[in-house]
């Protein structure tokens, strides 16, 4: 079984095109979508019930907006309170279509040879971006390399939503932190890397072409806002 955590907010108008492209992908697995709306505005709610079958679904509802990280932590609680097996494997994803699922099937090939946590990079060689704004990538270059030096890692793709866990990583993280992610926002992902590396868990990177240009509506990062999140992230944590 895939088990789909995904953070939604104000995201209707990507939602049909998500479900086509999460249908298509690996059609001999299993799935089951877990949406964690953050307080959306539109009908992102109604779009994704018309779009997913109520048997292969969860919806969880905030009562005021927190963020991806807080999302992503209410998926990971809510699947581990359903005692998932630890042969299944959890992906997360952006809603809006940015990342390619074509690469899926590759990701979990690599995650049944062993690996507890494969991200799809597109840093790797062979991959890219897709109609980024250059000032978004050298800002995202710089803080990624910044947290690289820092933490010692050795990973190229910090902060990509786009991952496959091992359910075992994700109760690893649970049973040393308590808390799977602290951090609201989304330097979240930067957070459960940091505490997979320090779970000993094996990594690695897909190549992945990031295409900015097939969402709908705009980003909800604010670029100058999570830097600044980034810099508190790493004073924060450099003796951690």
């Amino acid at each position: 079984m895939l088990y789909f955590v995904i953070p939604v907010y104000n995201e209707a108008p990507n939602i049909e095109e998500l479900s086509r492209n999460l249908r298509s992908s690996v059609p001999e697995e299993k799935k089951f979508f877990v949406f964690i709306d953050d307080c959306s505005k539109d009908s992102t709610i109604d779009t994704i019930r018309k779009h997913f079958k109520e048997d292969e679904l969860h919806i969880i509802t905030k009562t005021c907006n927190k963020g991806p990280g807080d999302s992503f932590n209410l998926g990971f609680e809510y699947l581990l309170a359903q005692n998932i097996n630890d042969i299944d494997f959890v992906v997360t994803v952006e809603a809006d279509n940015t990342s390619d699922i074509n690469i899926l099937g590759s990701m979990i090939a690599n995650a049944k040879l062993g690996y507890d946590l494969v991200l799809a990079s597109p840093y790797a060689q062979g991959g890219g971006f897709e109609e980024t704004t250059l000032w978004r990538r050298i800002l995202s270059f710089i803080a990624n390399s910044m947290l690289r030096v820092v933490f010692d890692l050795k990973v190229l793709t910090l902060s990509s939503f786009y991952r496959v866990y091992k359910p075992s990583l994700i109760k690893c993280i649970k049973n040393k932190y308590g808390t799977i992610i602290n951090e609201p926002g989304f330097i979240c992902m930067v957070e459960i890397l940091i505490k997979a590396i320090r779970c000993k868990a094996a990594i690695i990177e897909i190549p992945m072409k990031l295409y900015s240009g097939k969402r709908k509506g705009k980003s909800k990062m604010k670029i100058l806002k999570t830097g600044f999140t980034y810099l508190k992230f790493l004073f924060r944590n450099i003796n951690g």
